[in-house]
């Protein structure tokens, strides 16, 4: 789990190495344990590494094989390292580290940009062919792990991070009107590859770029799960599907132990990381370290779900660390939390999933996390509605349940500037919904959310506050042979039991029924659902600032009526309208915009 950065030149210069050290630099949290940066001519790569396996300098990036001619920056984890090194072994290849880094250079030399396919894991990565001079990004199939860039007629630059980017200089930061209105219309989330800055794009996961030395480039999408019904499972019962859901996940769970360091888990109290927790326990771990966090009570609503998650670490013995955080850290940690958000992300889990990594860190440097369940197992409350909804109608009705908010109501929140005479973000729920597969509403609705809503928020979420404190997550609901199951799943299994049904009967006589059969629960923020006393304040003196009001986004009368009653107005799904748009003002002021 690291850091990667890079430039390459198109019209006959060098990179600009220094540029490339800042940017590599500015993600320094994300790989506390070592830094290098390599220039090439034409090319300069920079790497912030976080050890996980081969904790000796053999593994230190970039890591450039010159037998090859291949120069690699690389991210993430590929899980089946040690079964493709051996394979690899037995073509000729010779190895000089335990990482799974060098895997993916010789795997690349070997089978081409086709080598992703073989991959199990997270990454994203960037090789450059010494010869050819061709530069390979690519990222994983669910896009756990990010690639940002930036490219003009002279130059391409990538990072993992698009404030990293920012340091290179030389980016247009105006404000792309697209994503404004995905941000306004998808809580936050700007799929792929928009980001709310023009001058800044990022990589679609399961992509391959191939970039030719004159700036030309082709992509191909290498992986898209199909929510078709598939021969091979025909005639399942519901207990086969069970069965099938819980090896697959059981798999998944063990695949992600590789470390050669301690692994924990973000115990949240939920059926998820619970199931986590008892499959590892399964697998034989003793000692295993879990992590909940909680606040105090505000406005009469709970902040915390310690009942769940204490019963779970008493079940399986776990060395659990139950983290309250206090009431005077958390004003500051919104701000500490916007700084580490590659773009603003409006879920106050955040400012959770930010305070809970900063004392995980303390104790160890890897965790498996629950995430994706919810969207890969149909566990949201808008799903069950779209069940018998015509598939032609689809589109329209999932973005009834979905969306923040009608088009026509932006013109009441944004200044005239600002609004587009078109919905581009329903159009492109109607572009996905049209796509091949997905016989069902509710299985092109899962497609969508398991392949573009959660990746640009829930997983985009864990990976920038982990990695804010060097922390590496792990997200075995995401493995992608666990993914392809569940999109083959009859959807009213996973309807079943108010949601997430199959995943529940594979749960039982794994972990307490009492875990299984509670209410759904978030990860609450009290404060940041119910803005009042020192929080308004810093919202409001975000959105009055003069860079605010000459940025000319919001309009007045809108936000005033918002500031005089903050708590009111709400998005189709619940979340604080003020903060939605006060999250964006502070993000964009955090980088000087």
């Amino acid at each position: 789990m690291c850091g990667i950065a890079g430039e390459i030149r198109f019209d006959g210069h060098d990179a600009d190495v220094a540029a490339v050290a800042r940017i590599n630099e500015a993600m320094h949290r994300r790989g506390p344990d070592g830094s290098g940066v390599h220039a090439m001519g034409r090319a300069a790569f920079g790497h912030r590494r976080l050890k996980i396996l081969d904790l000796s300098e053999c593994g230190a990036q970039p890591m450039v094989d010159n037998e090859l001619g291949l120069t690699t920056v690389f991210n993430g984890l590929i899980y089946n390292f040690a079964e493709l090194k051996e394979e690899l072994q037995g073509h000729g290849y010779r190895f000089f580290s335990t990482t799974d880094t060098e895997v993916l250079v010789k795997a690349f030399h070997k089978w081409g940009p086709a080598c992703v396919e073989r991959f199990l894991g997270m990454f994203a990565f960037a090789i450059l062919d010494r010869d050819t001079g061709v530069l390979t990004l690519g990222r994983d199939r669910l896009g756990i792990k990010p690639l940002y860039y930036t490219q003009n007629a002279n130059r391409l630059r990538f990072a993992s991070g698009l404030p990293a980017l920012l340091e290179g200089g030389e980016v247009d930061t105006s404000i792309d009107k697209v994503a404004l209105h995905h941000y306004m219309s998808f809580h936050s989330v700007v799929p792929a590859p928009h980001t709310i800055l023009n001058g800044v794009r990022k990589l679609p996961p399961a992509t391959v770029r191939t970039v030719q030395p004159d700036g030309t480039f082709s992509d191909h999408v290498y992986w898209r799960p199909e929510h078709v019904r598939r021969p091979e499972f025909a005639g399942m019962s519901s207990a086969d599907w069970r069965d099938a859901v819980l090896a697959a996940l059981r798999l998944a769970v063990k695949r992600r132990m590789v470390a050669d360091v301690p692994v924990g888990v973000l115990l949240s109290g939920g059926l998820d990381s619970s199931l986590v927790v008892g499959l590892l326990a399964q697998e034989g771990q003793r000692g295993l370290k879990t992590f909940s966090v909680g606040f105090h009570a505000t406005a009469g609503e709970t902040g915390d779900e310690f009942e769940y998650s204490d019963l779970v670490a008493r079940e399986f013995g776990t060395d659990h660390q139950q983290i309250l955080v206090d009431p005077h850290r958390l004003l500051p940690a919104v701000d500490e939390a916007i700084t580490a958000m590659a773009e603003p992300m409006v879920s106050h889990d955040c400012v959770a999933f930010y305070l809970l990594s900063q004392e995980v860190s303390k104790s160890v440097t890897v965790v498996q996390s629950g995430q994706g369940a919810d969207e890969v197992f149909a566990g949201y409350s808008w799903y069950p509605p779209l069940a018998e909804v015509p598939r032609d109608q689809g589109p329209v009705e999932y973005a009834k349940v979905f969306t923040d908010r009608p088009h026509a109501e932006l013109a009441h929140i944004l200044e005239p500037d600002w609004l587009l005479d078109h919905d581009p973000s329903r159009a492109f729920i109607r572009e996905h919904f049209a796509m091949p597969g997905a016989e069902t509403t509710l299985d092109a609705a899962l497609r969508m959310d398991s392949t573009i809503m959660l990746v640009d928020d829930p997983v985009k979420r864990v990976d920038n506050m982990t990695m804010a404190w060097g922390l590496e997550a792990r997200v075995p609901f995401l493995d992608h042979e666990l993914v392809e199951l569940a999109a083959a799943c009859p959807p009213e299994l996973k309807l079943a039991h108010g949601g997430k049904g199959v995943l529940k009967e594979a749960a039982r006589g794994n972990i307490p029924d009492g875990v299984i059969d509670r209410p759904k629960g978030y990860f609450p923020v009290p404060a940041i659902r119910h803005l009042e006393g020192a929080f308004l304040d810093r919202v409001r003196d975000a959105v009055t600032d003069p860079v605010a009001k000459a940025r000319g986004l919001v309009r007045s009368d809108w936000l005033e009526a918002m500031l005089a009653d903050p708590n009111t107005a709400r998005t189709n799904l619940g979340s604080n309208a003020l903060w939605q748009v006060a999250l964006l003002e502070m993000w964009l002021q955090e980088r000087g915009i």
